[in-house]
């Protein structure tokens, strides 16, 4: 059987620490080309392409934050130029922060919602509209199931990660015309930067409302990305699929 990316060409934004990480990695093995952007991190950048480039694939990274609506546009039609384009785009890239809604302060509040709204807007826009010129393509959100439960999660990040699942929604409807999918996957606690932003005793507390008693590994949900994005996923759009280790609610 055939790789399940086998030819494919994909942007990952975030794609140089946890989930962003492995699913540049597992999307190499797959057989698909893999460029992503990041923030800070030089040495990360470079391991992450070195993976990428292990699977005899090509890399691309970019420093470039996602709220940089002009660094996105030059970072798209840099790509267009070398690869003619992408095929799948993964919407990857959030921060959290661990606040009591009561306390939150404007500057947090804005922090979490410019990079985890905003830059759905100037991530996905330029790639959506060279996909639309090409008659196809795949967009997958990574977002929470903090946006559909109610978990002990900080209130900023829910708002951001339930907005991501009205704009796959709505999008998936306007993206199908031009033969494009929208997907998102809710993802529970995993065991990544940003899910460690939890206070210890909700961490701790995980394994009593997940049936599977553990945090999730970035891989596993990175290999579950690897199918819904590929042609074998055909027939799904605008769905929400939760993999969160079976939350007990």
């Amino acid at each position: 059987m055939s790789l399940l990316l086998e030819g494919k060409r994909a942007f990952v934004s975030g794609g140089t620490r946890g989930i962003g990480a492995a699913i540049c990695e597992v999307f190499a093995r797959e057989g698909a080309d893999v460029a992503f952007n990041y923030n800070s991190r030089d040495d990360l950048a470079e391991e992450v392409k070195a993976k990428i480039e292990t699977f005899g694939r090509k890399a691309l990274a970019y420093k470039v934050s996602v709220t940089d609506r002009y660094g996105m546009k030059h970072i798209s039609r840099e790509i267009a130029e070398a690869w003619d384009g992408i095929d799948i785009l993964v919407n990857n890239a959030a921060v959290n922060k661990g606040d009591n809604f009561a306390t939150t302060t404007d500057k947090s509040w804005d922090w979490v919602v410019d990079t985890n709204v905003n830059s759905l807007f100037a991530v996905t826009k330029p790639f959506y509209k060279q996909m639309i010129r090409r008659r196809t393509g795949t967009i997958l959100n990574i977002t929470s199931i903090g946006a559909i439960r109610a978990l002990p999660t900080a209130v900023h990040y829910a708002t951001s990660k339930a907005a991501m699942i009205g704009f796959t929604k709505c999008l998936s409807r306007e993206a199908a015309n031009f033969g494009i999918t929208v997907n998102a996957i809710a993802a529970g606690i995993f065991d990544t930067d940003l899910g460690n932003t939890l206070p210890e005793h909700l961490l701790q507390a995980h394994t009593n409302w997940v049936s599977l008693r553990r945090l999730g590994e970035p891989s596993e949900l990175a290999e579950f990305a690897a199918f819904i994005v590929s042609s074998r996923n055909s027939y799904m759009n605008g769905e929400i699929i939760t993999v969160d280790g079976g939350t007990i609610t």
